[in-house]
């Protein structure tokens, strides 16, 4: 699949994407391009860790809501709501925000950072977009008595705990499968997108799944469902697709153009790379699948400006789009690849 970036009358960028829709059993349904290589899933995977987390207790030991699971879900964009979450998180497990070793960076939210500048404040660690990532990590560490200084490494209980989680999400083995480190620094695994997209399935269906880990990914799809604005912002592509389908969709975008959808009543899971790893592909791609599957979601009108972006100029003049070729369909797969 091509995604184009147009100016006046001319194509003046191709961005190419791989893609998959694939049942919880991993029956491709649509792909297009290669789906067998390796991917890093950068982001896209926080569902799953903050899952691993809940399948081993934090919950219920420390008294978590739904809003500060999200979090833990979450590429937020530094909001206060996003500040809170992730500070209630690490005062309930009793842990400081010195602990968070995911770094430091200005609010991606422009009006929440122009905030912090106008009273001429510095960022902290928990504007980062993975502090509830972080947190949640170091309440898994404080259930299962590991190092919490350690947290980063793979070898820490924690992580190794969470690789084994998302393996059996996507029928991996963690001892074998590419590893690399995250912008935040934790470790990041590769899959193949017919095998993240599984995992996504399994997310919508919570089938082919142990009960342990069927729970705790209710617990997480429930709280991504209904406190979209928790996992990425206000405006923002996730919070935007997850509140117009009302609870039927759940879905986490990833660093370098990677997209992960859960189609909950389908039980159906999308996953996608951007090639040159460009993010702004990666919403008319999502939404051209969803449309080529038949959620109603992929026509819906608060989503246009997602399926089919405008190039604006300096002067906010639009010059042209980005758009799914129009020359393209989505090939459809009759069996697994």
């Amino acid at each position: 699949m091509n995604v184009e970036v147009t100016r006046g009358n001319l194509v003046e960028s191709i961005h190419h994407v791989a893609a998959a829709a694939v049942t919880p059993r991993g029956d491709v349904i649509l792909s297009t391009g290669d789906i067998s290589s390796p991917v890093f899933l950068r982001s896209s995977a926080k569902p799953f860790i903050a899952a691993a987390a809940i399948a081993a207790g934090v919950r219920e030991r420390f008294g978590l809501d739904m809003r500060e699971i999200a979090a833990m879900t979450a590429s937020h964009t530094g909001q206060p709501f996003h500040v809170e979450a992730v500070e209630s998180i690490l005062k309930k497990i009793g842990v400081d925000e010195s602990a968070l070793h995911c770094g430091v960076h200005y609010p991606y939210n422009e009006a929440a950072a122009n905030a912090l500048r106008e009273h001429g404040e510095k960022p902290h660690t928990v504007h980062n977009n993975c502090s509830g990532k972080h947190a949640g990590i170091l309440a898994l560490c404080k259930v299962l008595g590991a190092d919490l200084s350690t947290y980063l490494d793979v070898d820490n209980p924690a992580q190794q705990a969470i690789l084994a989680f998302c393996a059996r999400m996507s029928d991996d083995d963690p001892a074998t499968w590419p590893l690399g480190v995250d912008g935040c620094g934790i470790p990041v695994y590769a899959t193949s997108l017919r095998k993240a997209a599984m995992a996504f399935a399994r997310f919508a269906s919570l089938t082919e799944v142990d009960s342990r880990d069927a729970m705790a990914l209710l617990v997480v799809r429930d709280a991504m469902v209904s406190h979209p604005e928790y996992v990425s912002g206000t405006g923002e592509f996730d919070t935007m697709l997850m509140t117009a389908a009302g609870g039927s969709i759940a879905c986490k975008a990833g660093a370098e153009g990677v997209h992960g959808v859960s189609m909950i009543p389908e039980g159906i899971g999308f996953a996608s790379k951007v090639a040159d790893g460009a993010s702004r592909a990666r919403a008319p791609v999502t939404m051209a699948a969803l449309k080529a599957l038949g959620s109603p979601v992929g026509d819906a009108t608060e989503l246009r400006a997602f399926a089919h972006p405008v190039v604006y100029n300096r002067a906010g003049r639009a010059v042209g789009e980005i758009r799914v070729a129009a020359n393209f369909a989505i090939e459809q797969a009759s069996s697994r690849t």
